[in-house]
């Protein structure tokens, strides 16, 4: 597969069925993905089902890398995207098609490491993990029945990289400087943290406004700079603060 990004980590919150987990590892082998993390896993991964839905992708699961939390299986990667098949998920957020978003990867000169997530076979990502996303995007489907098997969803997905990373683009390749997924959680904490020390959030409605406000900055693209501005003024508001308390 030719692409501009290397490094591919495709990553599996809390999966529970070992037939999807071996058939998701087959497909691993069969679109070069670099590396397949489980996030908590709810079932034995590990399970002779798992391995013969496998075949050749039984590498991906005797080397798979397990997390604790989604935070900690995302701390490398420059690029994160979300997958959601969810119709219940907040007013706020926005989703883009599979092969837009695959368009979009294309569009960068280079990625060092990306990560694509994948949730819950009954329940998919929460509105918390989907935010620690740069960019979330669904597979249209009948309105009737809008979800897909785990595997399938995989499947479509690395189908639409693997068609896009073919096609040949005449745009001007643009530098890659996007605010990482972790550049942007640890910038809101700290914003969280000066909010509530200054009164204009309280502490049982902090979060949903504060995601109101992150969801902003992840749609517009944020990139790495203008986040580093954005850190920079609540430090200087931090530093004002903590000299003001010491007078």
């Amino acid at each position: 597969m030719k692409k501009n990004f290397s490094n591919l980590k495709l990553i599996l919150v809390e999966p529970s069925g070992p037939l999807n987990v071996g058939s998701v590892a087959r497909l691993c082998s069969n679109f070069e993905v670099e590396e397949l993390r489980i996030v908590s896993p709810k079932c034995d991964i590990f399970s002779l089902e798992s391995r013969k839905m496998a075949l050749k992708g039984q590498k991906f699961i005797d080397h798979c890398k397990l997390f604790e939390s989604l935070e900690k299986a995302i701390f490398d990667c420059d690029l994160v995207l979300a997958s959601s098949g969810r119709i219940d998920v907040s007013k706020d957020s926005f989703f883009e098609s599979s092969e837009d978003i695959c368009n979009w990867i294309l569009s960068y000169k280079k990625i060092n490491n990306l990560a694509i997530i994948f949730g819950r076979e009954d329940r998919g990502l929460t509105n918390s993990e989907l935010l620690l996303a740069n960019k979330t995007f669904n597979i249209p489907t009948s309105l009737n029945n809008p979800s897909l098997n785990l595997s399938h969803a995989v499947s479509i997905v690395l189908y639409e990289l693997n068609k896009s990373s073919k096609r040949n683009s005449n745009r001007e390749l643009e530098v890659f400087n996007l605010a990482s997924s972790k550049q942007i959680h640890d910038s809101f904490v700290e914003i969280e943290e000066m909010l509530l020390g200054v009164g204009y959030l309280l502490k049982h409605t902090s979060k949903a406004k504060i995601n109101k406000f992150k969801n902003y900055i992840l749609r517009a693209n944020t990139s790495m700079h203008e986040m580093n501005v954005l850190r920079g003024i609540v430090h200087q508001i931090n530093w004002f603060l903590n000299s003001s308390n010491r007078k």
